[in-house]
C-alpha cells in the first residue's frame, strides 16, 4: 500500500537510535490515526479483542454526529428566528457551521498541541482520548463564546483535569465538563443570560434567547411546547438542545456496548423520581415544571449519555453504575430547583459524582469480598460439622 510505504519512510528519521527519536510519539500519532497499531503485548495477562481505544473513540464520535449536525442547524435557526429574516434549511445550516466549525478547530488545535507536547516530553505515545473530548467541549458551549475563551478552557481541562493526573485513563474528572466549569466560573457573563445562546443576538433588539431553565429560574414563563423541547428547536448550548438526536446517539453507544445503559437508565430514574416529588411540593416554578420536561430540557440528556457514562471517570462496578447514575439524576434536579444561579444542574452533578465514583466502587467491592468471606466461612463450618 503506497500510503503505508510513504509513512514508513517518513518515520525512519524518528526511529529508535535516530537523531529525532524523542519526537517519535508525535509522528506515531499520525500513523495510529490512519492505521491500526501493529504492535502487540508480549508479557503479562491481556485480553484478545478486536476493540481498541481508537475504535471506541470513533464509535463515540459517530454517536455525537447526529446531535452535532442538529446543533449546527439549530444555531442558524435560532439566529434567523431572532432577526426575522426569511431563511431556508441550507441558510440556517451554513450560518451554524460558520459559528461552530471554528470552535471545533480551536478545541482540537489547542488540545492536541498540548497532548503532543506532553507525549514528547514524557516519551509516551499520544492517546486517542482527546478525539472525543475535543469535539465534546465546543458542543456544550454557548454559541457566542469568544474563541480565545474556548482555547483557554481547553488548555485548563487538558492540563489540570487530564495531564496532571497522568493522561488518558488516569483522570478523575471528565475533561469536557471541567472545561465548561472553568468557563462558567471564570467568565459567567459569557456562559449565562439571554444573549449568549443565540448567534449574534447582541445585534437584535428584544432578544428572547434565554434557555428554558434560565427563564424558570428568573420567574419568567416558558412558551415552548413539549415537542419543541424534545426536538431541540430552543436556545441552549450548541448540541445539547435536542433530546431526540441525543437518544439516537445513546442507541449507538448502547448497541455497540461503549456506553453504559445502567448509568443512563439510573440517571433517568433518579431525575424522574426527584422531579415527581418536587411536582408534589410545587413551591416555585422549577418545582412546578413537569418531571418529564426536566428530562428533555437543558443538558440533562446529553450529559447523561455522553459524559456521565465516561468509562474513566464513572463508576466501574455493575451495582456501582446504578448507584452512580441514580445519584447523578437526583443531584441534577436538586441543584436545578434549589440553586437558581445554576439552573442547569447536570454539569455540577456529574462532576461531583466523578469525585465519589471511586468511593462507590470501593464499598461495592468490599461488600462483595465480605459476602464471599462469610459464604466461605459458612461452607467451612458445615463441612467441619
Amino acid at each position: 500500500m503506497k500510503l503505508r510505504e510513504k509513512l514508513d519512510q517518513l518515520k525512519k528519521p524518528f526511529a529508535k537510535g535516530s537523531k529525532w527519536e524523542r519526537f517519535a510519539p508525535a509522528v506515531n500519532a499520525f500513523d495510529t490515526f490512519l492505521f491500526v497499531p501493529n504492535h502487540t503485548t508480549h508479557k503479562g495477562a491481556h485480553i484478545r479483542d478486536a476493540v481498541d481505544l481508537k475504535r471506541t473513540m470513533v464509535t463515540v464520535i459517530i454517536a455525537l454526529v447526529p446531535a452535532l449536525l442538529y446543533g449546527i442547524y439549530n444555531t442558524g435557526y435560532q439566529y434567523f428566528i431572532q432577526t426575522g429574516e426569511a431563511f431556508t434549511f441550507i441558510d440556517a445550516f451554513l450560518h451554524g457551521a460558520m459559528k461552530i466549525l471554528p470552535m471545533i478547530a480551536v478545541s482540537y488545535g489547542v488540545g492536541l498541541a498540548i497532548e503532543f507536547a506532553f507525549a514528547v516530553y514524557r516519551g509516551h505515545e499520544v492517546n486517542e482520548g482527546y478525539l472525543v473530548t475535543g469535539l465534546l467541549i465546543p458542543m456544550i458551549m454557548p454559541v457566542d463564546i469568544p474563541l480565545w475563551m474556548v482555547g483557554l478552557s481547553v488548555a485548563f481541562a487538558v492540563l489540570i483535569a487530564k495531564e496532571a493526573f497522568g493522561g488518558t485513563g488516569m483522570n478523575i474528572l471528565n475533561p469536557a465538563l471541567t472545561a465548561r466549569a472553568f468557563a462558567f466560573f471564570a467568565y459567567p457573563t459569557y456562559m449565562s443570560g439571554n444573549k449568549v445562546w443565540v448567534s449574534e443576538a447582541t445585534n437584535v433588539d428584544g432578544v428572547s434567547g434565554e434557555t428554558i431553565l434560565g427563564s424558570l429560574a428568573s420567574g419568567a414563563e416558558v412558551n415552548y411546547s413539549m415537542f419543541e423541547m424534545f426536538s431541540g428547536a430552543i436556545p441552549g448550548s450548541i448540541a445539547e438542545t435536542s433530546t431526540l438526536w441525543v437518544l439516537v446517539g445513546a442507541a449507538i453507544l448502547i448497541f455497540t456496548g461503549v456506553g453504559s445503559w445502567r448509568i443512563m437508565l439510573g440517571s433517568v430514574l433518579g431525575a424522574a423520581g426527584m422531579g415527581f416529588l418536587f411536582n408534589l411540593w410545587g413551591a416555585n416554578a422549577l418545582m412546578d415544571f413537569s418531571w418529564m420536561n426536566h428530562l428533555i430540557v437543558g443538558g440533562f440528556a446529553f450529559g447523561v449519555v455522553f459524559m456521565a457514562t465516561d468509562p474513566v471517570s464513572a463508576a466501574q462496578t455493575q451495582k456501582g453504575k446504578w448507584i452512580y447514575g441514580i445519584l447523578v439524576g437526583v443531584l441534577c434536579i436538586l441543584i436545578r430547583v434549589f440553586n437558581p444561579a445554576y439552573p442547569e444542574g447536570v454539569m455540577l452533578a456529574i462532576l461531583l459524582m466523578n469525585v465519589f465514583a471511586p468511593t462507590i466502587d470501593y464499598y461495592i467491592i468490599e461488600g462483595n469480598i465480605n459476602k464471599r468471606k462469610k459464604r466461605s466461612l459458612k461452607t467451612a463450618n458445615i463441612q467441619t460439622a
